[in-house]
């Protein structure tokens, strides 16, 4: 990632299934799935929300993107992968809603008596579906499909989990673990979201711009969400996801542009730029973890760094700052530190302090705990890590685990330490943290049998 431009994931969609396709033979074992796999992780959120556009329905949407790329298999190994995956399954998608509307419109005719009509949309456009505005404020469509979802007739919780299920195309396990939840339980919520909004017949259009502030904090959250599962995977052999990280980068930078005068969306973009700029040092040549005190400074991303800070003093101008910004200001404190001891943990604290009166997350707590145990000592921040465990809020968070067993190592209570480095495996899937996990765990390990050998 560069400071300097906005990382998107690509043009959207130009031309139909045909033009641009690779001429040839069908393609070599392995590499349609490998293709579809890219273009799911690359295409998912324009296709879908492209194809939204036409359906008017996000249910019917939905279906017609899964039915694109299953047809995508087929078409594929036949005929080569097209130049252009995404719009090769944005205009198969859309012609599939095209024809179930049709077939839908056909049946209505059809049977009058054992279907009650909906009453006529506007225009004669599809249930749900309001066209945009030839001054409409927002043209992407990804962006777009976001505010939809972020409607206020939906919960808070149910706003956010349906946008990056369907919009930002995390997986239902993904989507969960963001909320510290079961699977069930975050499959149950989308569902229920999407039912609201067929119920409700929330139009699928960008409100004014004299309403974008209502829905902004929950598009906000959406976003962060969608980076932090990018900049550490949940699970997989790499450590960053870096399409979701692109992507996120992407959607910072237009709601910035969207909507500069609000501090929280120049917080935010903020905190991703600061964050972002050490993604470079954050793992060796090997894919081996390395903490912020093992980090090259020196590769740091200067320019981004630049961007990240003016933006934050930008954002702490005038009235109370938000959650995004304190939480920018934090990662200034870090990105600006000459080395690891030099930062100022006092400081960091004292931010954290801030940050939980403007949201009481115990995700902050914990992370507050390691600033305090980095300023006033281990047993401080261990005291803190005992209550929040008490609380048990984070039960199934891995880096609750790992933190108390970083403080425990620092206090010179191995057995401990390495009891909480096997409860923080147990609990992690991404490869390069189970492997940082296990060399700390043999490190302590190997203390403690070497200490009772002598």
């Amino acid at each position: 990632m560069t400071g300097s431009s906005p990382a998107e994931d690509g043009p959207g969609p130009r031309s139909g299934p045909r033009a641009g396709r690779v001429p040839g033979a069908a393609a070599e074992p392995g590499a349609v799935p490998a293709a579809i796999a890219d273009a799911h992780r690359r295409e998912w959120a324009f296709v879908l929300a492209a194809t939204a556009r036409v359906a008017g329905d996000l249910d019917l949407a939905e279906e017609c993107v899964q039915d694109a790329y299953a047809a995508a298999l087929a078409a594929w190994s036949q005929h080569g992968v097209p130049r252009n995956p995404g719009a090769w399954l944005t205009t198969t998608a859309r012609r599939r809603a095209i024809d179930a509307l049709r077939r839908d419109r056909v049946l209505r005719a059809k049977l009058p008596l054992l279907i009650e009509p909906d009453p006529p949309a506007a225009g004669g456009a599809p249930p749900g579906w309001e066209p945009g505005e030839e001054g409409e404020v927002i043209r992407d469509d990804r962006l777009r499909l976001i505010f939809t979802c972020c409607h206020p007739a939906l919960a808070r919780e149910a706003q956010v989990a349906l946008t990056l299920r369907l919009v930002c195309g995390l997986t239902t396990v993904e989507t969960a673990q963001a909320f510290l939840v079961s699977e069930p339980t975050m499959a149950a919520r989308v569902t229920r979201a999407k039912k609201k909004i067929s119920a409700a017949r929330i139009p699928y259009r960008v409100p004014g711009e004299a309403d974008l502030p209502d829905r902004l904090d929950a598009v906000l959250t959406v976003v962060h969400l969608l980076y932090t599962t990018g900049h550490t995977a949940p699970a997989g052999p790499d450590l960053v996801r870096a399409d979701l990280v692109e992507r996120a980068i992407g959607l910072a930078r237009m709601l910035h542009a969207l909507m500069p005068d609000e501090r929280e969306a120049s917080g935010l973009l903020a905190l991703i730029l600061l964050t972002d700029a050490r993604r470079a040092t954050r793992a060796d040549a090997c894919g081996r973890l390395l903490l912020l005190e093992e980090q090259d400074r020196s590769r740091w991303d200067r320019p981004a760094i630049a961007e990240g800070t003016a933006l934050v003093r930008e954002a702490l101008r005038g009235a109370r700052p938000g959650r995004f910004t304190l939480q920018a200001a934090i990662a200034a404190l870090h990105a600006e530190a000459p080395s690891y001891g030099e930062t100022d943990w006092r400081q960091v604290a004292a931010l954290y302090d801030l940050l939980l009166r403007v949201w009481s997350s115990p995700v902050v707590a914990l992370n507050r705990a390691v600033a305090v145990a980095m300023a006033r000592g281990p047993a401080a921040g261990l005291a803190q890590i005992g209550e929040l465990e008490a609380d048990g809020r984070l039960a199934g968070y891995r880096y609750l685990p790992a933190a108390k067993a970083d403080l425990l190592r620092r206090l010179g209570n191995r057995e401990e330490a390495a009891q909480a480095y096997r409860d923080a495996l147990a609990l992690t899937d991404n490869d390069a943290e189970r492997a940082f996990l296990a060399r700390r765990l043999t490190e302590v390990t190997g203390l403690v049998q070497g200490a009772g050998n002598g």
